[in-house]
């Protein structure tokens, strides 16, 4: 069934908002102010709360229009279908502003919090990239003939593909030198290439020699979980207010995907804390104790730990075994002994395993994944006292959620702030910085 609408505002998931018949349509490729004729997806029921659809032909375009630079990922209708990019088809500047509106709607609604402004930061290089080359890791399916595939949206059909936009220019020259885009891939298999950003200059990242010698062996093609080229253990390096800060990381394992993202979150961090007026001093003459929560490799823990107090006392708790080994690894790799870096679900570690030395903390630092922390979470760090909480976001409903369970707490949002670490789709990272106002 195809229909002709007027789009009204943004929604979630990278769709915007319609009506037929005084029923709510969720579009997909749409803008605000378009009107666009769409395809409705099968099936629909006149007793469904709403309708979703995709455009097929736009009518009266958006400023913010603009032809996608990948078009697998456009519409249906017009080649696409493939998916991973549902914003393809708006302009940078114009996604920084679908996402600060989402972000400011989410949280008024779930979070009851009414912001002015949210910037919204690009990544360093992005605007020259066209908000292309930026993921450090992809993940495919291969087809019937081993070869690297994307399904087409709303079928069983996997397109083959020779290339990925998104992919930073290493993660496409491993690719390319170990003859992933040729097939002879086992069939039917997850594929995940993992490339650690080579931390040099432009001109060899357009170099394919100078590239592959950046790279070395620091790469891994895993196909069903294991690894066929590359190393498991992989060495990420990043610098935070000038100083390198190195981590070995699981292959199979989360990390910052952006090749930016690594090294612009935590300095984010770090100044936001420094920057936050009032009575910062450890209480009782002690030094500073500091929770990261949901610390994984330890991307945040080893700055945290050296660049506000060297004599800082710092607890991290992370649920996954592989990601804490390689923490306490980088941690004695950089000299740092002053954390208790503990394994285990954040609930029930903060109930039981907390050193009492470091029980009463005066900054919590919480990167959950993207459920959220919860309520139980939240009131363990509100009846900790903690003065100060930055919390790393990657859904702003979590976000929302969480900051409504603290504010009950007495915490209020000092700063927020929103990064485009995931240009081309929906998803943005917000970092709130959240202090204590009253007992």
């Amino acid at each position: 069934m195809e229909a002709t609408v007027d789009i009204e505002r943004y929604a979630d998931q990278g769709r915007c908002v319609a009506h037929i018949d005084g029923r709510v349509v969720f579009v997909r490729f749409a803008l605000p102010g378009e009107r666009v004729r769409i395809e409705l997806d099968e099936p629909t029921n006149r007793n469904d709360r709403f309708w979703t659809g995709e455009v097929v032909e736009v009518l009266e375009p958006s400023p913010d229009r603009v032809e996608p630079l990948w078009p697998l990922a456009a519409p249906l209708a017009m080649g696409g279908g493939a998916g991973g990019a549902d914003l393809i088809h708006v302009s940078l500047e114009g996604q920084e502003r679908w996402k600060e509106a989402t972000l400011k709607d989410v949280m008024k609604r779930l979070g009851h919090v009414d912001l002015d402004d949210v910037p919204v930061y690009a990544m360093p290089g992005d605007e020259q990239a066209h908000g292309l080359h930026w993921r450090t890791r992809i993940e495919m399916v291969t087809d019937d003939e081993g070869r690297p595939s994307m399904r087409r949206r709303g079928t069983h059909v996997r397109v083959p593909i020779d290339t990925m936009p998104l992919a930073t220019r290493a993660v496409l020259e491993v690719a390319e030198m170990n003859g992933v885009w040729d097939g002879n891939l086992p069939e039917n298999a997850q594929i995940r290439i993992a490339v650690p950003e080579p931390r040099v200059d432009a001109e060899q990242i357009a170099d394919p020699e100078a590239l592959r010698k950046a790279i070395g062996r620091n790469y891994a093609i895993m196909v069903d979980g294991k690894v066929r080229h590359g190393s498991r253990a992989l060495k990420e390096t990043i610098m935070v207010d000038g100083k390198p800060f190195e981590y070995t990381v699981d292959a199979g394992g989360f990390w910052q995907m952006h090749r930016e993202a690594p090294m612009v979150l935590p300095q984010y961090v770090i100044d936001q804390i420094r920057e936050t007026p009032g009575d910062r001093a450890p209480r009782n003459g002690r030094n500073l104790v500091i929770w990261d929560l949901y610390s994984g490799s330890g991307l945040f823990t080893l700055p945290l730990a050296t660049l506000l107090d060297d004599r800082a006392k710092l607890v991290s708790i992370e649920g996954a075994k592989d990601a804490v080994a390689n923490a306490r690894r980088n941690l004695r790799n950089a000299g740092i002994h002053t954390v208790q870096a503990l394994c285990g679900d954040v609930l029930h570690t903060l109930d039981k395993d907390i050193d009492p030395q470091r029980a009463h903390p005066d900054i919590v630092v919480l990167d959950p994944p993207r459920a959220g922390a919860k309520a139980k979470v939240c009131h363990k760090i509100a009846n900790s006292g903690a003065p100060i909480v930055v919390y790393i976001a990657c859904d702003p409903a979590s976000l929302a959620r969480d900051t409504a369970t603290l504010t009950e707490h007495g915490y209020r949002i000092h700063s927020i702030a929103a990064f485009d670490i995931y240009p081309q789709t929906h998803h943005v990272e917000t970092v709130a910085l959240m202090s204590r106002v009253k007992d």
